[in-house]
């Protein structure tokens, strides 16, 4: 299924961009652009002047009148059209006539299943998803021609830090506390070794810390299925009143206020991080960076930050630990900064507040207001 552009309106106003111009040039092909970093990357990429074409299941997508709610905004945001094709990465022969009927330079990958705790409970279908999702992928750029990959990967995959900030030399593999974790850890090895086994393949893997927040303009943002999975998405419906309280998971960690602690980083700032590694999905070979902002912040800290933003109050428990997480994690981004120019400009305070403008501006997100007595799993 393809669709065109939809209507630019008027009551999307232009938001002022950064703008990092790439050094290449041609189509980008967009897997799981509809959902929260896909959608915003697709944004910027448009504001580039970039032809986008997407591919996405919907699993993690609100469907639109004609494509996701996600993309018909952002094209109503830019005013430039985004083709869209609803099919699935595993779909190889569907996902073959795509590349056949463009000609793609480079393939930015999001398409994944992404929490953390799902994984603990359906390892199965992470493993089936993510990683012969990629190997699919892979095989089809194989057959036609195009050499260059930017993967969406996770600093999951760095496990149990032996130190922090965590940098790039730092071990992967080891004590990998999830099995979402350890499919980005397969893919990288993956990717890994197909540079090694072809020299022309470009491979750029962007280890992500925790993306947050939402477009300055309040119209895209996090919208997940069901109960969200993150800490930022589930403190702003409990501050929008979908849901009662928070629950904080984990009180006694080996951190300031016993909660655990994490590198929070803008999901535009995390969209440009994917500008910025374009010039490198140029160059052969296998390049690795931390997107991140090298600051930690504690559960305990990010809820007083949103009541600030939000100037609600933000009731939460503390209960048992959740199993696969662990207690501090944040970034050394300084090699992106040296090797691509990015680094992180937003902060907390802008996260916080950008996550409200959303929220609450669309209670539900992309959906409309459930029936009475039917939350149709979006309460």
């Amino acid at each position: 299924m393809v669709a065109t552009a939809a209507e630019c309106f008027s009551e999307y106003p232009a938001v002022p961009q950064t703008v990092v111009m790439p050094a290449v040039a041609g189509t980008v092909l967009v897997t799981g652009g509809a959902g929260f970093i896909g959608s915003h990357t697709v944004l910027e990429l448009l504001n580039l002047n970039r032809e986008v074409v997407v591919v996405d299941n919907l699993v993690n997508a609100a469907q639109g009148v004609v494509k996701p709610a996600s993309l018909e905004r952002v094209e109503r945001l830019t005013g430039k059209a985004v083709t869209f094709y609803s099919l699935d990465v595993l779909d190889k022969p569907a996902l073959a006539k795509v590349f056949k009927q463009h000609e793609i330079s480079t393939v930015i990958h999001f398409a994944a299943l992404k929490a953390v705790g799902e994984s603990v409970e359906k390892p199965l279908a992470y493993y089936r998803n993510n990683v012969n999702g990629t190997i699919a992928l892979l095989d089809v750029m194989e057959e036609c021609g195009c050499k260059s990959l930017i993967f969406s990967s996770s600093a999951t995959v760095y496990g149990s830090p032996q130190s922090l900030p965590v940098d790039e030399t730092h071990p992967t593999g080891v004590a990998i506390t999830n099995p979402y974790g350890r499919t980005k850890f397969v893919i990288e090895e993956i990717l890994k070794d197909l540079c090694v086994a072809d020299k022309e393949f470009s491979a750029v893997l962007l280890r992500y810390f925790n993306p947050v927040g939402a477009h300055a303009s309040g119209d895209i943002g996090e919208d997940p299925n069901g109960p969200p999975n993150n800490l930022m998405p589930y403190v702003s419906q409990v501050a929008v009143g979908r849901r009662p309280k928070l629950q904080v998971f984990g009180g006694d960690y080996d951190t300031p206020d016993g909660t655990g602690v994490r590198d929070y980083l803008h999901v535009v700032d995390l969209a440009k991080g994917h500008l910025a590694a374009l010039p490198k999905s140029a160059e052969p070979g296998c390049h690795i960076y931390n997107l991140g902002t090298g600051s930690g912040f504690s559960v305990l800290q990010v809820i007083e930050a949103f009541k600030k933003a939000s100037g609600r109050d933000i009731p939460y428990e503390v209960v048992a630990r959740r199993a696969g997480d662990v207690a501090s994690l944040y970034a050394d981004s300084s090699k992106a900064e040296r090797e691509l120019g990015w680094r992180a400009e937003l902060t907390l305070d802008d996260m916080c507040a950008s996550a409200w403008r959303w929220q609450s501006r669309n209670k539900y997100g992309f959906s409309a207001p459930p029936a009475e007595g039917d939350t149709n799993g979006r309460a």
